[in-house]
């Protein structure tokens, strides 16, 4: 699979994250939600729920679901705080973000830092403590890759920033599956290899759609960089590559008929609609209707393997 690998700076105004902001302002409970980015927070959540009840065979306690899902929630709004604190710089910049706590003023910057490294701290602790050591240890390792590599690297330098750093979102569901085992098998990576092929298109969906902000922001997005025509033909070797990947926990015998016919509706629907974009004559309204899509399509698919899982 070809993919850009050159490095494309950004203007050197945005190289590195400004300084600490002079807000002092606490900000309110609405903002303090929307710095921890819910939709992705919870998104995540059912891929690591599914990790969960995969490992299990379906025969899971309360407790460890419990425990499991609170602390890599916690985790990953660490990530959302830590994120939203090194782009407020980059934030400033894009209309879209201006109005986030952090660029707004709403909210202190060391209040948002000291939030996300203490809401990272305890939610590793719970995954050490009340859960095991290894899910702990992929959680962190989730959390650096979004954090170091992604944010603070990739995002600023290179167009590769949304496949390296889609790492992170892959991490999830093995978090779920060391939780249940302690280890990873051949079906925790299929499900590895499910979210890190499915995130490239989706993003790049996104990025589409908010070219000229990430324009403004000097951000070496793809559509950036080398425009709509070379995104597009990126999104649809990943989708051509998911529809084999989503197709292999039915090879494992993880799962039943029903996630089989699921996976391949859901699969022919997301090709078709990879293909149009090749002859798209709106390119912004593809890129909506991608969007929307990929996401309808990892929430159906990873429901089907719940309710499909062999027992």
């Amino acid at each position: 699979m070809s993919q850009v690998t050159s490095i494309h700076p950004a203007p050197s105004r945005i190289m590195e994250p400004g300084p600490l902001s002079d807000g002092s302002r606490q900000g309110t409970l609405r903002d303090f939600i929307t710095l921890a980015k819910l939709g992705i927070t919870v998104s995540n959540l059912l891929t690591v729920f599914t990790g969960m009840w995969l490992a299990s065979d379906g025969y899971l306690s309360f407790r460890l679901v419990f425990f499991t899902l609170v602390g890599t929630a916690l985790v990953i709004a660490s990530g959302c705080y830590l994120n939203n604190y090194i782009d407020r710089d980059l934030d400033r910049h894009m209309p879209r973000t201006q109005s986030r706590p952090l660029p707004n003023g709403r909210v202190g910057a060391k209040t948002v830092l000291w939030t996300g490294l203490g809401l990272g701290i305890v939610g590793a602790a719970i995954l050490l403590l009340l859960v095991n050591p290894f899910s702990c240890l992929l959680s962190l390792v989730g959390l650096f890759v979004y954090v170091v590599i992604y944010t603070i690297w990739l995002k600023r330098t290179s167009t590769l920033n949304t496949v390296i750093g889609g790492i992170s979102g892959a991490v999830p569901p093995l978090i779920g599956w060391a939780a249940v085992t302690g280890s990873l098998n051949l079906t925790a990576w299929v499900l590895f290899i499910i979210m890190f092929l499915w995130q490239p298109p989706h993003f790049l969906a996104l990025a589409m759609r908010r070219v000229e902000d990430y324009r403004a922001g000097g951000i070496p997005m793809l559509p950036v960089v080398r425009g709509f025509e070379v995104t597009k033909h990126q999104m649809l070797r990943y989708v051509a590559a998911l529809v084999p990947a989503s197709l292999l926990l039915y090879g494992l015998q993880v799962v039943g008929a029903l996630y089989l016919v699921v996976a391949i509706v859901l699969s022919v629907v997301y090709l078709v609609l990879s293909i149009k974009g090749l002859f798209a004559k709106d390119d912004m309204y593809w890129a909506k209707g991608m969007f929307k899509y990929s996401l309808v399509y990892m929430m159906v698919l990873f429901i089907a393997m719940i309710v499909s899982v062999h027992p």
